[in-house]
């Protein structure tokens, strides 16, 4: 019973149920991780070296596709491996470090969402203040408050996991350390453990989700008053992608972390965490470029320079 109180490691079930068709997954799922590492990383790259992407906007798009980044990366390679491998098996330890990195920097990105949010709202509805309220100072203070504090508010969260009693096995059906499926494995009382969860879904993924609707409230009744159509497009325009954005990443991650009987549909569960880990990191960059005129004319401008050079 000590031994299992505390066990030494996880076995991760991952794809198991495909048996050894699960092989079959590692290259699809291979790929759209490659091609989002790819497509987050060119729009990091555009955002340092284009002075013409100099602007809050870009900024926080830069720090959320960082985040994309090492969201998909605590928890896909480890799943990749896990499908060329018969016995999956992770330590103690290491399980809780990937639960930290997953929850934490998936709590930053909602932040930087809401920030994203502000941002648009300033500049659609006071754009004549826009240049002192979005200062630099205010967005790194923005940003850095987005990084902060998921990181610090989770290590409470943390430490409570590497004290619970895990006398009901040590399988987790999942490919990667999930909250529910952890809880399940325990016998303590854990009762005072998701209400800390609860309101850490309160002051990270409501707040900044309420915050987005407030500020999409403003920029709409503003937008609404502009008399040309033309106007009312342009402004728009400019919170297509953002809209999208938000759209899959609440709604993802609402169903499957702010809702009740969570504990009781793991395997629904694990196919959204596999959309969301891999799919949506996929999809985002288009979403962020495709949509966005000055974003396009930036990747002109590197793609014919890279040319130049390799001409030259």
């Amino acid at each position: 019973m000590a031994n299992l109180s505390h066990p030494s490691e996880f076995v991760l079930l991952s794809f198991s149920c495909f048996g050894d068709l699960q092989v079959l997954l590692y290259g699809p799922f291979l790929v759209l991780y490659l091609l989002a590492f790819m497509g987050n990383t060119i729009i990091i790259v555009s955002v340092i070296a284009d002075t013409h992407l100099w602007t809050p906007m870009y900024f926080f798009l830069g720090n959320f596709s960082l985040l994309e980044i090492l969201v998909t990366t605590t928890a896909v390679p480890r799943m990749l491996s896990d499908l060329l491998v018969p016995h999956k098996v992770i330590s103690f330890r290491n399980c809780l470090v990937q639960f930290y990195f997953y929850f934490s920097l998936g709590s930053t990105s909602f932040l930087i969402l809401s920030d994203m949010a502000l941002d648009r709202f300033v500049a659609i509805c006071h754009p004549l203040r826009y240049g002192t309220l979005m200062s630099w100072p205010v967005c790194v203070r923005l940003a850095g408050a987005a990084w902060a504090a998921p990181f610090l508010a989770m290590v409470p969260t943390v430490f409570s996991r590497a004290h619970l009693n895990y006398c009901h096995g040590n399988v987790i059906n999942h490919f990667f350390c999930d909250n529910a499926p952890l809880l399940q494995l325990s016998c303590s009382d854990t009762s005072l453990l998701e209400f800390w969860d609860f309101v850490m879904a309160l002051a990270f993924v409501l707040s900044s989700f309420l915050v987005t609707l407030l500020s999409y409230g403003y920029i709409v009744s503003t937008v609404l008053r502009v008399p040309s159509a033309s106007g009312r497009q342009k402004a728009f325009s400019t919170c297509g992608s953002h809209l999208t954005l938000v759209f899959i990443g609440y709604s993802s991650t609402i169903f499957l972390y702010v809702r009740p009987d969570k504990a009781h549909s793991v395997e629904v569960n694990k196919t959204v965490a596999l959309v969301t880990s891999v799919l949506t990191p996929f999809l985002n960059p288009f979403i962020l470029t495709l949509r966005n005129e000055t974003f396009k004319a930036v990747l002109c401008r590197q793609m014919q320079r890279l040319k130049g050079l390799h001409t030259a």
